[in-house]
C-alpha cells in the first residue's frame, strides 16, 4: 500500500497567517468575529447541537457537545473549517487532525471516517462546511491573470491547511448571510466566487486548481468516480472505468489509488456499504433487502464485509447510528 503522508507533509502551512499589506488588527479580529457570526446563527435556530442547515444549500454549520466515535461517510469536494475544538478524519491509513482556524480541503468524492475530538457541553466543537461548485470554481480560475499551476503527479485528494484572514473574512460574510435568507439569491453567488478567488490565490492554490482544470489526472479520476457512483451496484470492470478516465488500466489504477488511498474495487465496496446503511437507517430496509439492492448476491457476505468495514454487525450499527442521529437533534 502506498504510504500516505502526514498532514504537515501534504502541504506546508503558510509562513504567515497575515497577507502582506493587511493590518495586524485584522488577524486578531477575524477568528472571533467568524465564530460569533456562526454562534449567532445557531442561537437564532434555537441552539442545541447537530447539523444546522442554512438558506444556502452548500453551507452547513455543525455544533457538537460530545466526542463522537468515527463515522464513515462519503466526503464530497468541499472546504471544512474548524472554528472551535478539533476534528479528525481517517483517510486510508492516515489520520489527519485539524483544529481552530484550520481547514480540510477535499477535492474528490472519497469515503473516509471523521469525528469530533474532545467536545463537551462546556467546550463544544463548532465548524462550518462549504460544498464546492466545480463549474463556478472553473469560471473563477479562468478569469485569473496569473492562475496557479498545479503540481505534477498525483497525490492525496484531501489535505489540511490554515485559514488565512482574507478567507476567514469571506466565510464570516457567508455566516452572516445565513441569517438573511432574502439576500441569499442576490449575494450568495458573488460571495462564493470571492471564496474561490481566495482559495485559488492563497497558499494552496495549486492544489485547489486541480479540481477545476480539465484533463488533469484529478479531473480524469473524478470522471471515473462519478461513473462508479452512478453504477456502484453493477459488476465492476476496471477497464471500463479506465476508458471513462481516458487512461490505460495500469495508469488509472495507480492514480486512483494515489488520490483516494484505495483501489477501485475497495471504493465500490464502500459506496455499496454506505448506501446499504442509508437504506437501513432512513428507509427501514432489512439487512437482506439492503444487501441485494446495493449489488450483493449473498447477505452473509454483505454482513461480513459490513462488519469488517464499520466495526459492528449491520443491525447493531443501524441502532447505534440512529442513536447518534437522535443525540444530534436540536
Amino acid at each position: 500500500m502506498t504510504r500516505m503522508p502526514k498532514s504537515a507533509e501534504i502541504l506546508p502551512f503558510p509562513t504567515s497567517e497575515v497577507r502582506i499589506g493587511e493590518p495586524a488588527s485584522l488577524a486578531r479580529r477575524t477568528p472571533s468575529t467568524l465564530l460569533s457570526a456562526v454562534m449567532d446563527f445557531i442561537d437564532a435556530k434555537g441552539g442545541g447541537q447537530g447539523r444546522f442547515q442554512t438558506p444556502m444549500p452548500a453551507i452547513h454549520i455543525v455544533r457538537s457537545f460530545q466526542d463522537i466515535v468515527p463515522v464513515q461517510n462519503l466526503y464530497r469536494p468541499s472546504l471544512c473549517v474548524v472554528l472551535k475544538g478539533a476534528k479528525e478524519i481517517l483517510f486510508g491509513d492516515t489520520t489527519l487532525r485539524y483544529a481552530e482556524m484550520e481547514c480540510l480541503v477535499v477535492s474528490l468524492e472519497v469515503p473516509a471516517s471523521g469525528r469530533m475530538v474532545g467536545a463537551t457541553p462546556a467546550d463544544p466543537y463548532v465548524g462550518i462546511m462549504i460544498d464546492f461548485d466545480i463549474a463556478v470554481l472553473r469560471e473563477v480560475l479562468q478569469q485569473l491573470a496569473n492562475p496557479p499551476v498545479p503540481n505534477a503527479g498525483s497525490g492525496p485528494c484531501v489535505f489540511v491547511g490554515k485559514v488565512d484572514d482574507m478567507l476567514a473574512e469571506c466565510i464570516t460574510r457567508l455566516a452572516r448571510l445565513a441569517q438573511m435568507p432574502e439576500a441569499v439569491p442576490v449575494l450568495f453567488p458573488a460571495a462564493m466566487r470571492e471564496l474561490y478567488y481566495w482559495l485559488l490565490t492563497g497558499p494552496y492554490g495549486s492544489e485547489v486548481a486541480k479540481l477545476a482544470l480539465p484533463e488533469t489526472q484529478a479531473e480524469r479520476v473524478a470522471r471515473a468516480i462519478h461513473y462508479l457512483r452512478d453504477h456502484f451496484s453493477e459488476p465492476l470492470r476496471v477497464e471500463q472505468l479506465a476508458e471513462v478516465a481516458h487512461m490505460s488500466v495500469s495508469s488509472f489504477h495507480q492514480h486512483f489509488k494515489a488520490m483516494t488511498a484505495m483501489s477501485p474495487v475497495q471504493y465500490q465496496k464502500q459506496l455499496r456499504l454506505l448506501e446499504a446503511r442509508r437504506l437501513m437507517v432512513s428507509e427501514n430496509t432489512n439487512v437482506s433487502d439492503a444487501a441485494y439492492q446495493v449489488g450483493y448476491e449473498s447477505p452473509s457476505q454483505f454482513s461480513r464485509e459490513y462488519t469488517r468495514s464499520f466495526g459492528t454487525a449491520p443491525k447493531r450499527d443501524v441502532m447505534n447510528f440512529r442513536a447518534l442521529l437522535a443525540a444530534g437533534t436540536r
